[in-house]
C-alpha cells in the first residue's frame, strides 16, 4: 500500500493486490493500526481544512450559503417526491452544521452575528 501527501494536501491511497495469510494475525494488527492511522491523519485534515475555512470571513460566509441552500432552516415537505431531493440537501445541510458546531463553535456564534448584521 502505498499512501502520499498531494500538493492540495488531500491524501492519496494506492492499494495492492496482495495475497495474505488469513491465519497471519500479526499482519492484521499492523493493517489495522495502518488503517487507524490513516484515518487519523484524515481526520485531522479535515479538522484543519474547517477551522481554516471559518477563520476567514468569506469562509463563514460561504457556510451561511450553504446552510441556507440546503434548507436546514425550513421544511423539507411538499407533498410529492420533491421531498426525497430536499431531504437529501438537508441531510448534508445539517452534516456541515454539526461538524461547525463541534470543531468550531465560536466561529459558528460569530457566523451568527455576521449573518445579522
Amino acid at each position: 500500500m502505498t499512501v502520499r501527501l498531494t500538493r492540495m494536501g488531500t491524501l492519496r491511497i494506492r492499494s495492492m493486490s496482495i495475497t495474505r495469510d488469513p491465519t497471519d494475525t500479526k499482519a492484521h494488527d499492523r493493517e489495522a493500526e495502518s488503517d487507524a492511522l490513516m484515518q487519523s491523519v484524515a481526520r485531522r485534515t479535515e479538522i484543519d481544512d474547517l477551522k481554516w475555512l471559518m477563520a476567514h470571513k468569506q469562509g463563514r460566509r460561504f457556510v451561511t450559503r450553504l446552510l441556507d441552500k440546503a434548507g436546514i432552516y425550513r421544511t423539507s415537505f411538499t407533498g410529492n417526491s420533491e421531498t426525497f431531493f430536499r431531504e437529501g440537501m438537508r441531510n448534508v445541510g445539517l452534516f456541515v452544521l454539526s461538524e461547525v458546531m463541534e470543531i468550531t463553535p465560536e466561529q459558528f456564534a460569530m457566523m451568527l452575528k455576521e449573518q445579522q448584521a
